[in-house]
């Protein structure tokens, strides 16, 4: 048997010139005829690096120094930033980012699909920071560093932070890290807790604890004592999502957020899927219903509806509307919203849009606009079914330009679509994350 042979990576900083970014951030420089990608660096910097990966046809290496800095450079505000792995941005402008992004957004659409918009629409902003009002938390205890750690993990993906605060999360999560820190660090079962779950709505912050073996008495009277002193929901999951149940307070009530301008609330459970950037969902709601052009003859279908974020404020302006989710629960919180809303012509229904065919019952309610919302597999089998219906406007929502993309070259390519506008969400500040909407049109036949 061969043995296989690894190239020794060298410890010795090495000054490198970097000439872009990848899509995922980093820098990219031509060491000895290399591609090798550089986590911190800038356009047109030139830094120390120290490698940390070398392959056959390319390395990886992160900044030690900058030497000329980018005059888009800026000082991250995060104490851990470049160490932890939440943000890969931070040291980039947030004006860069939005750059950034929508390069990375062209030239997925060229280079997948084959198509780029007539017209690019201004991004879609927030503030950028203190916005993350979902996210999941890595637990561990570790001895060697004084007790229990909470935060995300390192860039390297191995090791969690070593953190006290966190710059992204909202105010009643991310400046107490470090206090959450000492009250883990309390309980018995202190090592046999790996995540906590967090979920901010208009109102209130919801933590859901998991936790590998059962808890004592101690720790649900500290954890109980740890809510009502902070104001925190705390919910306890022993096992998997359908064990999750409320500890404090002892009275339950949804979470919700409210789209005002649509006279639209939203209820939720905390384990539920919700846009983490509640500025930015706001405004993209509002961008997603200009580009459909609504009026009340409309029939809309919203396809990956979840719980109705997009469906209930579009039946406020149209005759009638259906969602449609592949998860089954979701689908019932969506009727449930309708019903909290007092909208009673929407309808929603439960179906996998990964094998649609074109003979599900909720596709022969004859409509002319649609707005899709997938997940980051895209909408693939779905479009190639929507493209040969009369459908006249089409927004697409989009968590992965790379789908999005060879969507839009079907819609376009085979069904003859024009791809009006595209634009940038900037759903995740300071991470390479690009979120993006995009308008196609068809002109049909007048309707009767």
């Amino acid at each position: 048997m061969s043995k296989r042979r690894f190239k020794k990576i060298s410890d010795v900083p090495v000054q490198v010139q970097i000439e872009k970014m990848d899509h995922d951030g980093r820098g990219i420089a031509t060491v000895d005829g290399k591609i090798t990608f550089v986590t911190g660096a800038l356009p047109g910097e030139t830094v120390m690096m120290r490698y940390t990966e070398q392959k056959g046809r390319y390395a990886e290496g992160h900044m030690t120094e900058v030497l000329v800095a980018s005059p888009d450079r800026v000082v991250a505000k995060c104490p851990v930033y470049g160490a932890c792995g939440g943000c890969v941005l931070q040291h980039l402008s947030p004006e860069k980012q939005i750059a950034y992004k929508q390069t990375v957004l062209a030239e997925q659409l060229l280079h997948f699909g084959k198509v780029q918009p007539e017209a690019w629409l201004p991004p879609v902003q927030a503030d950028p920071w203190a916005y993350r009002l979902k996210a999941r938390l890595g637990v561990r205890h570790v001895s060697k560093k004084g007790g229990v750690l909470i935060g995300f993990r390192e860039n390297n993906g191995r090791f969690l932070m070593d953190m006290k605060s966190c710059e992204i999360l909202p105010p009643s999560v991310g400046p107490h890290i470090g206090e959450w820190r000492e009250v883990f660090g309390t309980l018995d079962a202190a090592a046999e807790i790996p995540q906590i779950e967090v979920a901010v709505d208009d109102h209130r912050t919801a933590l859901i604890i998991r936790h590998l073996v059962p808890l004592s008495e101690h720790d649900l009277q500290v954890l109980a004592q740890f809510g009502e002193q902070r104001g925190l929901w705390i919910y306890l999951q022993p096992k998997g999502p359908d064990t999750v149940h409320l500890l404090w307070p002892k009275v339950r009530e949804p979470m919700s957020y409210r789209l005002d301008s649509h006279n639209v609330e939203i209820q939720f459970e905390p384990g539920d899927f919700t846009q983490v950037n509640m500025g930015v969902n706001r405004k993209m709601v509002d961008r997603a219903l200009e580009l459909l052009q609504l009026q009340q003859s409309d029939r809309v279908l919203d396809l990956f509806c979840g719980l109705g974020n997009f469906s209930l404020p579009i039946a406020r302006q149209v005759g009638y509307v259906v969602g449609v989710e592949g998860d089954e629960p979701m689908v019932v919180r969506a009727l449930a919203n309708a019903r909290h809303n007092d909208i009673h012509h929407a309808e929603f229904f439960a179906a996998n849009l990964f094998e649609i065919t074109g003979k599900e019952a909720f596709l022969q309610k004859g409509f002319n606009k649609i707005l899709l919302d997938p997940p980051r597999a895209g909408a693939e089998a779905a479009v190639r079914i929507l493209g040969a219906l009369p459908i006249e406007r089409i927004v697409y929502v989009s968590c992965n330009p790379a789908t999005l993309a060879r969507d839009v070259g079907i819609l376009v390519h085979e069904h003859g679509y024009r791809f009006e506008q595209a634009g940038v969400l900037d759903m995740f500040p300071h991470t390479s994350h690009v979120e993006s909407i995009a308008l196609l049109t068809k002109s049909l036949t007048k309707r009767k």
